[in-house]
């Protein structure tokens, strides 16, 4: 579903070219779930723009769903994101003139996926029933991040990438919208590659990398749970 060969990017500073990632090899298989780990300004956010097509490695490859993203235009990268992906970030990036309702099926409708009977049912798991009318600045942080992840699950992406996810809420609504995007990725039978700081959120995942100094540490069986 998603692979990395060899990619590496940096990006200039007034003290010379500083290096995120240095030779990344990655594989994600389909309907695997992956979590990255990494401190701040380790270069998570910068992989998974990578992933998504968003920003270019300067050597090295990124193949999604067997394409090699580098060798697309914008506009046939673009594409490949509306057909195959669903994002989820920190930043909600909701529409704030559509109601939750045609927010929900706002990415479906652009990938010409769009499900009546799924988006009743996201409406529905997600907790938003009778808020359907209602636009994103009348909900709670937690109601936007959930509708922010069913907008993305909306079209049944193959993969979903999600930076951080519960990264602006406290401990409790976080647990219940991580357990809730597990279900419904499962449901929706797509990969998953998620980036987050914190063991707990990881966790639950089929996965664990940590990124460090540019590189993917080395993966061995004892370390996969906890990840840490």
């Amino acid at each position: 579903m998603l692979e990395f060969r060899q990619v590496a990017k940096a990006y200039a500073t007034p003290q010379g070219p500083l290096e995120v990632l240095a030779g990344v090899d990655l594989e994600l298989a389909p309907g695997e779930s992956l979590a990255l780990m990494g401190e701040s300004g380790s270069g998570k956010s910068t992989l998974l723009h990578l992933a998504a097509g968003l920003d270019l490695p300067d050597r090295g490859e990124v193949r999604l769903a067997g394409c090699a993203i580098s060798s697309l235009a914008e506009p046939a990268r673009a594409r490949l994101r509306r057909e195959t992906l669903g994002l989820v970030f920190q930043q909600f990036h909701l529409v704030a003139s559509l109601s939750v309702r045609d927010n929900l099926r706002l990415q479906a409708r652009l990938a010409g996926r769009e499900r009546p009977d799924w988006t009743a049912e996201l409406i529905a798991r997600l907790g938003l029933g009778g808020l359907e009318r209602r636009y994103p600045e009348q909900l709670s942080g937690g109601q936007q991040q959930r509708l922010a992840i069913g907008r993305a699950l909306a079209p049944r992406p193959a993969l979903l990438l999600a930076d951080e996810p519960t990264g602006n809420l406290d401990e409790t609504s976080a647990g219940e919208v991580l357990e809730l995007m597990l279900a419904l990725v499962r449901e929706a039978g797509c990969s998953l590659l998620m980036v987050t700081h914190s063991p707990r959120v990881a966790a639950p995942l089929s996965r664990c990398l940590r990124l460090s100094r540019g590189q993917l540490a080395p993966h061995r069986p004892a370390e996969r749970q906890p990840c840490a």
